[in-house]
């Protein structure tokens, strides 16, 4: 006689609506695999059975036989790896569809490229239409373009191929842009233009705007981009940003993401959020931060908070904020100057006291406080202003409060994450992106010591999570697996391997850990009986195939709540 363990008959019977037991069957079966439940009771096993969007039962394939019955889709996995579909931890999702209609420049080589393909587009462009991209990264070119500031191009060979077509082009961080001329003209942006609280216009010698805003003077000429948008109908900008989040969910899925954590989304979007999930459009499940002033946030947040909306598929019990900038543009705010500008500690691109308002709120209507900190210092302000609400409210437990990338830390903080309980929202992949300027811009003590100290972290207790901060990266999190368990650089070289991540501890920052860090750790995370069907089959196996091989490894099949949503080609 076979013993059926537990995990393989929990939801084995189902009652009628009369009252009747029935036996439980599958709509749907994975067998002849290497399944890995990340549930420790379960292990890896054989076989999955789904029925409707919950997972039925769990174990070899002859367990699981049972559950088939001639209306049952099978799936051989052929020893294939599934997993529990990745959680995306932090991401921007309308960003993600918004840079796939944008000019792609992560990959160029230099400043030369740049210029060329905004000219081509140019060419295909009306007049004064924006031309827009995305993804340039100055720290990552063959060359240092001639002419410029801190290694930043200054605009004139950009402008002389756009003389009549404004130019935005968004840095890979996201925290600050290069326009030409034209937009500048636009903006009325001249030399005598004065830097805006929390940023900086870059320029020469002379005083002149180089085309470089960092951080919030990207908005003294993005805002005249906005303004032109005036002049489109109310049916245009939905139809645009439904197509944008169309283009967002098609590459979720594609990459085998069944769950996302936005970033930061302001009301209107939530609305087309959730109109597209209740006409069934939108297939990844959302988890979102509520990016907005803190006048609104107090007359309007109670209004949007929302759990497991629309079968689970939109959840709305958090709040944004950015306290300081990126690494890269040099905008991430110190403690001590930056090693290789001794005149800047960086930016706090929100002060304090209004981070301080917005957590206020935040505890007041039992929402998640998020905040973006990258640099040591604007860690050390985050951390002390949660302190503080914490102490102000005692009676209230279990918060699980944010901290957005957490990336440079002072070694005296570092324990403060497990003891007050502050979730590390951290994205493997942008430790061997950032490496290559990491001690530049840090030097060796302050990047060895605080740079993105996972196993520093974890053993205070904390939570520490993965993610790509789609689009500043690419949204693979198969990339970003690889991130956190080599730490190795594209030359070879493996960045303070120390704080490298087991197989095992980097595949549960990606699924049950960023289940936890959004209180929904009981629905997903785990493929254990009675949570969702959220299931992503790989080429490889993650946990024993060769390090070197898991960059190459693909997504074959996306399920989400039981259903394929994915298959490749």
């Amino acid at each position: 006689m076979i013993r059926i363990p537990l995990s393989a008959i929990l939801c084995s019977t189902l009652l009628t609506g009369q009252g009747q037991v029935e036996k439980a069957t599958a709509d749907l079966v994975l067998r002849n695999g290497k399944i890995v439940t990340v549930d420790p009771d379960l292990g890896t096993v054989d076989a999955l059975a789904i029925r409707g969007d919950r997972i039925l039962a769990a174990g070899t394939d002859s367990e699981v036989a049972r559950y088939i019955v001639d209306s049952t889709k099978i799936l051989d996995l052929n020893g294939k790896m599934a997993m529990p579909g990745f959680i995306e931890g932090h991401g921007h999702f309308t960003g993600v569809g918004d840079a796939m209609q944008r000019l792609d420049l992560m990959h160029v080589k230099n400043w030369q490229e740049v210029v060329a393909m905004v000219a081509a587009a140019v060419a295909q462009a009306r007049p004064g239409e924006w031309i827009l991209g995305r993804g340039w990264h100055q720290e990552k070119w063959d060359r240092v373009p001639p002419g410029g500031v801190e290694g930043f191009p200054a605009h004139d060979t950009l402008s002389a191929v756009s003389p009549n077509n404004p130019v935005m082009l968004t840095h890979a961080s996201g925290h600050a842009s290069f326009f030409n001329a034209k937009a500048m003209d636009l903006a009325g942006v001249d030399s005598k233009t004065k830097d805006p609280k929390g940023g900086e216009i870059l320029r020469d010698e002379g005083g002149r705007p180089i085309g470089v805003f960092r951080e919030n003077a990207t908005g003294l000429v993005s805002r005249a981009r906005r303004s032109g948008n005036i002049r489109r109908s109310r049916a245009d900008v939905r139809a645009a940003l439904r197509q944008t989040i169309k283009l967002a969910d098609d590459a979720c899925l594609s990459n085998g993401v069944t769950s996302f954590q936005d970033a930061g989304s302001g009301f209107g979007t939530i609305d087309m959020f959730r109109e597209m999930v209740d006409k069934g459009e939108l297939h990844t499940r959302l988890w979102v931060m509520i990016r907005s002033s803190n006048r609104l946030l107090a007359s309007k947040m109670a209004d949007y908070r929302m759990i497991g909306h629309g079968n689970n598929h939109l959840t709305v019990r958090a709040v944004k904020r950015s306290i300081d900038g990126a690494l890269g543009p040099r905008g991430a705010w110190l403690l001590e100057p930056y090693d290789d500008l001794k005149s800047s500690r960086g930016l706090e691109t929100s002060t304090v006291k209004n981070v301080t308002e917005m957590a206020r709120l935040a505890m007041k209507h039992d929402f998640q406080a998020c905040v973006h900190a990258i640099g040591d210092r604007a860690n050390r302000e985050v951390l002390d202003i949660f302190e503080k609400q914490f102490r102000a409210n005692p009676a209230k437990k279990d918060l699980r409060w944010r901290i957005e990338h957490a990336q440079h830390i002072h070694p005296d903080d570092v324990p403060r994450f497990g003891k007050l309980g502050i979730i590390a929202s951290m994205q493997g992949v942008h430790c061997t992106s950032d490496a290559i300027y990491v001690l530049a811009r840090l030097g060796e003590e302050r990047a060895r010591t605080g740079a993105y100290v996972w196993q520093d972290l974890m053993q205070t207790g904390a939570l520490v999570t993965n993610g790509t901060d789609a689009p500043v990266e690419n949204i693979s999190p198969i990339a970003s697996f690889y991130s956190t368990v080599s730490r190795r650089l594209k030359d070879g070289s493996v960045f303070f391997h120390k704080q490298r991540m087991s197989r095992m501890e980097a595949l549960r920052s990606y699924t049950v850990h960023a289940a936890k860090a959004a209180f929904e750790e009981d629905i997903k995370g785990t493929l254990t009986p009675g949570k969702l069907a959220d299931v992503v089959v790989l080429s490889r196996n993650l946990m024993t195939c060769a390090e070197k091989d898991i960059p190459t490894t693909k997504v074959l099949y996306t399920i989400l709540g039981g259903k394929v949503r994915y298959q490749a080609k």
